[in-house]
């Protein structure tokens, strides 16, 4: 899906996911607190998980007709990706205390 975009489109793309993942981003420092990245940090998180989860998909085979389709495949990607990483953090603030 992402590979049949031509160049203006992908930078829209990119530009409008990452917008709204600074948003996002913001919204789930305040919930997340000393557990996040920050607003900056997550949305890059976010913004890259997005674009990952797509492109993970499209090389298990998935091809997607519909655009509501990978919009729901990237978000669970980037939540995915925020997920483990806030994981790993804690796990290693964990360690790091013990």
């Amino acid at each position: 899906m992402l590979s049949s975009l031509d160049t203006s489109s992908l930078m829209f793309a990119i530009t409008i996911v990452a917008i709204l993942s600074l948003l996002l981003g913001m919204a789930l420092d305040g919930v997340m607190q000393d557990d996040g990245f920050g607003p900056f940090g997550n949305m890059v998180i976010i913004t890259a998980g997005f674009f990952l989860g797509i492109l993970a998909a499209n090389r298990w085979g998935f091809r997607f007709s519909e655009l509501e389709i990978a919009v729901a495949t990237g978000l669970g990607g980037a939540f995915v990706a925020l997920f483990t990483l806030s994981l790993a953090k804690a796990g290693i603030g964990w360690a790091l205390r013990s």
